[in-house]
């Protein structure tokens, strides 16, 4: 067994949370292609995986696309000579880690809705294959209680990536974009930390009805807090996002979400007492 495929067993956090899902009936293994850690083929998740093959020029496993939404087929390459590696018990575990009991809205539902905003953004991206398998590594570690969690799940990106091929260069860039989502402010000249971030926030622009759900998974999430505790932190990091001058960099990502996320974002701090 790999070192990546021996699963921490103090993933879980304190909070209770909904049992953990039955990966077949996911909102990734019903609707997206191949995921990131897949050959380049457009089989389903749960398909054999005795059907895939090593692309011609030595690219190592591919990411997939949601089936709505497949622009054109990107590819990861690694090392020419490097042996295929089965990339699906990898994608399974990264599956088993977004299905965790304690997670409410860092979910497999919130990792299927980033890869489709990234597939929305993807004309923003220069290398739309590492933004791709950068969502599905950014909340692979997930502990309310815990603050390393975009440095836990760097570092497991850094350990499986390796294992799979993906050469230093472009494992190190993967590591980087999951790192990014900690603050979510890319400079002026990273698209693909802009279209990463842009994509993880692009709930926050949602209809209201949307929004108040997140919120709620949220605070699910974190239901080891008081309320009085709770509110106050909460209160800090909506300020915080309000005081930014852009909450979303790309062209798209600003004109479709950032009128609606400034209002959500107020009425979510005026709800909490801090406005």
């Amino acid at each position: 067994m790999t070192p990546f495929l021996r699963r921490r067993r103090d993933g879980r956090g304190p909070a209770p949370g909904k049992p953990t899902s039955d990966n077949r009936s996911s909102p990734i293994s019903q609707r997206t292609a191949c995921p990131a850690l897949r050959h380049n083929d457009s089989h389903d998740l749960r398909a054999p995986y005795g059907r895939h093959h090593r692309p011609a020029g030595g690219a190592a496993p591919a990411l997939g696309h949601h089936r709505r939404h497949r622009p054109r087929r990107p590819e990861v390459r690694g090392a020419p000579d490097a042996p295929a590696p089965d990339p699906g018990p990898y994608a399974d575990n990264l599956l088993a880690r977004w299905s965790e009991p304690q997670r409410h809205y860092h979910t497999v539902e919130h990792l299927a809705a980033v890869l489709t905003r990234i597939d929305e953004l993807a004309g923003h991206a220069d290398d739309l294959p590492v933004v791709q398998l950068a969502a599905w590594f950014h909340d692979a570690v997930y502990r309310p209680d815990r603050s390393e969690n975009e440095e836990r799940s760097a570092a497991l990106a850094e350990r499986a990536l390796p294992e799979l091929g993906i050469g230093a260069a472009r494992t190190a860039e993967v590591a980087r974009l999951v790192r990014l989502t900690t603050t979510h402010e890319p400079a002026p000249d990273d698209p693909d930390g802009e279209v990463l971030c842009d994509a993880d926030l692009a709930v926050l622009g949602g209809p209201p009805d949307a929004y108040a759900a997140y919120a709620a998974a949220v605070r699910a999430e974190y239901a080891f807090v008081p309320d009085p505790d709770f509110a106050a932190g909460r209160a800090a990091v909506l300020r915080q996002l309000l005081a930014l001058p852009h909450l979303f960099r790309t062209p798209q990502g600003y004109d479709r979400f950032e009128h609606l996320a400034r209002r959500n974002l107020a009425t979510e701090l005026d709800l909490l007492g801090g406005g």
